[in-house]
C-alpha cells in the first residue's frame, strides 16, 4: 500500500497530513529532523503532545480488522485511543497471519490520518521469534522464524550469530509495520529464581555487553533511520538482583539488593548501548533497597520514579537524551478477565494516580508505559502541577524517532511482501539450525549422538518422528531400547494475580516423584533427559540416572533430534551456572553472577 501524496509547486512529493493544500515544513520530506520536529510540535495541540506520551496495548482482529472495543488485555477499542485520546504508539500483543498483520497496520496508519496533523502511529512489540508465550515479557513466535531464545543465542557465545539473528527479526518485524522493539533485554541472569531469564544473555556481564551491541546492530542499524526498528533497552539499571528472586511485576517482587556491591555489574551493559544510539531505555518496576551511588542513599522507590537513577544517572552522568519509557502501568492497577495486578507503584503506592504521574515526570520520564490516562496528564497541566515546557520536552524527543524512522513520509507495508518475508523458508531453516547448535551437552555416557539404526524409542515430552528413519516408538520403557524425556524446568504454578501464570517463579528443584519414575525408566533403558532451561535448574537428582543430559533454552522437537542425533552438531555452552541445590540457592547473593561451586558452571557443555 501506498501513502496518499501531493505535489508542491516546486514538484516535491509530500503527504498533507493535515490537509490544507499545502506543504509545511513538517511535511516537508527534503528538511532534517530538528527543523520539522519544531515546525510540528509548535502546530500541535497540548492534547496532540500529550497522546504522544503514553504507550499501551493494542490487539488487531483476527481478519485485519481494527477492533472497535477492548482486546483481552487492550483496554479501549483502536478508534477511542487514536482519534479520542489521540495515542500514536502502540505495543501490539495478539497479530493474525502475515497478510492480514500488514492490512491491520495499514488500515492503524490510514486510522492516524484522520487525526489533525496525521502523525503517524509506532507500532512495537515484546519479544515475538523463540517459543515462551509469556503475556507481558515475550510471545511466541506464530508465523515469524523461530530461534532459540536470548538465553540460547548466549550459549552459541556467537555476536555475528546474534547479529544475523537480529537482522531477520527487523525484516518480519518492518514487514508487518512493527517499528520499535522493546527489546533487547540487558539484565543480567545472576538472581537464579528469576522469571525473566529466557529473554536475557546470561549472567556473564561482558557477554551480555558484546551480543546486546550485535543485536542493537542488526535490528536498529545504528542511530534511527528509515532501516531500523527503534530499540528499547531494558531494564535500566540492571533489573536481575530481584530481592528472593521474586519478579518485580508483582506486589511481593517489588525489591531490588545487591547484597554484595554488585551494582556496576548490572549497570555494565547500557553506557555501550547508549554510545550505539539506542533509541529509547526502559527502567524496571523494582525498587532499589540499600543502594548507594557515590556515596549517597538511592531513595526506596521503584526506578521509574526515580529521579537520582533517571536524571541523575541515565541523563547526566551517563549522557542519554533519547526517549525514556516507564515498564507497564506504573499509574493504575489493570483489571483483566477477573484478576487484578496492581500499579507497580513501588515505594509511592500512597500516592494517587495524579501524584504518581507527576513523580514519573520529575524523575525524568517521557512515555507512560501501559497507560492510556491523557485525562490525567492534562489536568496536571491545567492545575499547574506540570508545565507544557515539560510536556514539550517530551514530545520533542518521541516525535524525532517518528522522523527518523521515516513513519511522516510512508508509514505503510506492501501485503504480498509481509506474506513473502515472515516465516521465510531461509530465515527458518537458519532459525531451526541455532535451535540445535544451542543445545547444550551436560552429561553424555557414550550414547550421544544417536546412530540411525533400528531402535525402539519411549518418550515423554518429544515426537519420536522427529528422529526420522531408524527410529520408531515404543509405548512403554519395557520393550525399547531408549528412552527421550524432555522436561521443562521446574517452577511453583501462581494464578491470583494477573500475569502469574506465565510467569515460572519459585522452587528450581524437580519434585521427588519425577525423580523416582526416571529412574524406573532408566532402568530398563538408557534414558535421555532435556531440560529446557528458562531457568538454572537444579539437575543434581537427575545425574544418577542419566546416560545423557542435555540443556536447551526454547527449542523445537525437530531442532532437539538434529542435535542428538549429530545431524547439527551441538555446541552450546552454558549461559549461566546451574546451582546444585536449592540451598545453595537460597544461601546465593542475587546481584552476584555465579556460583562459588557450581555443579556446572558457566561456559559447560560437551562436544559430540
Amino acid at each position: 500500500m501506498q501513502p496518499r501524496t501531493a505535489v508542491a509547486p516546486d514538484g516535491t512529493v509530500y503527504r498533507d497530513l493535515n490537509h490544507n493544500g499545502r506543504m509545511d515544513p513538517y511535511e516537508d520530506p527534503r528538511l532534517g529532523t530538528a527543523e520539522r520536529v519544531e515546525d510540528l510540535l509548535g502546530r500541535l495541540s497540548l492534547a496532540e503532545k500529550a497522546g504522544l506520551m503514553f504507550h499501551t496495548v493494542i490487539e488487531a482482529g483476527e481478519d485485519g480488522e481494527l477492533l472497535t472495543g477492548p482486546g483481552f488485555i487492550s483496554k479501549s477499542g483502536t478508534e477511542e485511543v487514536v482519534l479520542g485520546k489521540l495515542l500514536t504508539h502502540f505495543n501490539v500483543h495478539a497479530l493474525p497471519p502475515a497478510r492480514l498483520a500488514a492490512r491491520w497496520s495499514n488500515r492503524l496508519q490510514e486510522l492516524a490520518e484522520r487525526t489533525p496533523h496525521g502523525v503517524p502511529v509506532t507500532v512495537s512489540t515484546d519479544p515475538r521469534h523463540a517459543f515462551f508465550e509469556n503475556a507481558g515479557a515475550s510471545f511466541a513466535a506464530h508465523g515469524l522464524s523461530q530461534w532459540p531464545e536470548p538465553l540460547g543465542l548466549a550459549a552459541l557465545a556467537d555476536p555475528e550469530r546474534v547479529r544475523r539473528f537480529a537482522e531477520i527479526v527487523n525484516a518480519e518485524y518492518r514487514a508487518v509495520g512493527i517499528r520499535a522493539a522493546l527489546h533487547p533485554t540487558l539484565d543480567l541472569a545472576t538472581e537464579p529464581r528469576w522469571a525473566r531469564q529466557a529473554q536475557t544473555f546470561g549472567q556473564d556481564p561482558g557477554l551480555v555487553t558484546e551480543l546486546s551491541l550485535a543485536y542493537l546492530d542488526g535490528l536498529q542499524h545504528g542511530p534511527v533511520g528509515p532501516t531500523s526498528v527503534a530499540c528499547t533497552a531494558k531494564h535500566f539499571p540492571g533489573g536481575g538482583p530481584q530481592a528472593g528472586g521474586e519478579d518485580a511485576h508483582f506486589p511481593y517482587g517489588r525489591e531490588q539488593v545487591y547484597p554484595t556491591g554488585r551494582f556496576a555489574d548490572h549497570l555494565r551493559p547500557f553506557p555501550p548501548a547508549i554510545a550505539a544510539g539506542v533509541s529509547a531505555i526502559m527502567p524496571y518496576y523494582g525498587m532499589p533497597v540499600g543502594l548507594d551511588l557515590d556515596g549517597e542513599a538511592v531513595e526506596q522507590v521503584g526506578f521509574g520514579y526515580n529521579a537520582q537513577i533517571v536524571t541523575g544517572l541515565l541523563r547526566t552522568e551517563l549522557g542519554f537524551d533519547g526517549v525514556v519509557c516507564t515498564d507497564w502501568e506504573l499509574v493504575n492497577d489493570n483489571h483483566v478477565a477477573g484478576q487484578v495486578l496492581p500499579a507497580r507503584a513501588w515505594g509511592v503506592e500512597h500516592l494517587d494516580p495524579a501524584s504518581r504521574m507527576e513523580r514519573i515526570l520529575a524523575a525524568g520520564a517521557d512515555q507512560f508505559g501501559g497507560e492510556e490516562c491523557v485525562e490525567l496528564l492534562l489536568e496536571l497541566v491545567a492545575s499547574g502541577r506540570v508545565s507544557e515546557a515539560r510536556i514539550d520536552e517530551s514530545a520533542r524527543r518521541l516525535l524525532a524517532v517518528k522522523f527518523d524512522l521515516g513513519l511522516f513520509d510512508n508509514p505503510y507495508v506492501d501485503e504480498d511482501e509481509a506474506e513473502r518475508v515472515l516465516g521465510r523458508a531461509d530465515f527458518a531453516a537458519e532459525g531451526l539450525r541455532a535451535q540445535a547448535e544451542s543445545v547444550t551437552v551436560l552429561v553424555n555416557v557414550g550414547v550421544l549422538p544417536l546412530a540411525p539404526v533400528p531402535t525402539r524409542v519411549y518418550a515423554e515430552g518429544f515426537d519420536v518422528a522427529a528422529l526420522g528413519p531408524g527410529f520408531e516408538a515404543s509405548a512403554s520403557p519395557e520393550g525399547a531400547d531408549l528412552a527421550i524425556v524432555r522436561l521443562p524446568a521446574p517452577f511453583e504454578p501462581r494464578s491470583d494475580l494477573f500475569l502469574e501464570a506465565w510467569f515460572h517463579q519459585g522452587s528450581l528443584e524437580f519434585a521427588p516423584g519425577l525423580v523416582v519414575r526416571l529412574e524406573r525408566i532408566a532402568a530398563h533403558c538408557p534414558l535421555v533427559v532435556d531440560v529446557t532451561c528458562d531457568r538454572p535448574a537444579v539437575v543434581t537428582p537427575l545425574l544418577g540416572c542419566v546416560a545423557a543430559l542435555t540443556a536447551s533454552f526454547g527449542i523445537s522437537d525437530a531442532a532437539l533430534a538434529d542435535a542428538i542425533t549429530g545431524r547439527v552438531p551441538p555446541r552450546g555452552r552454558l549461559p549461566f551456572d546451574l546451582p546444585r541445590s536449592m540451598d545453595d540457592v537460597r544461601a546465593h547473593p542475587e546481584d552476584q553472577p555465579g556460583f562459588d561451586d557450581p555443579l556446572f558452571p558457566l561456559g559447560h557443555g560437551l562436544p559430540l
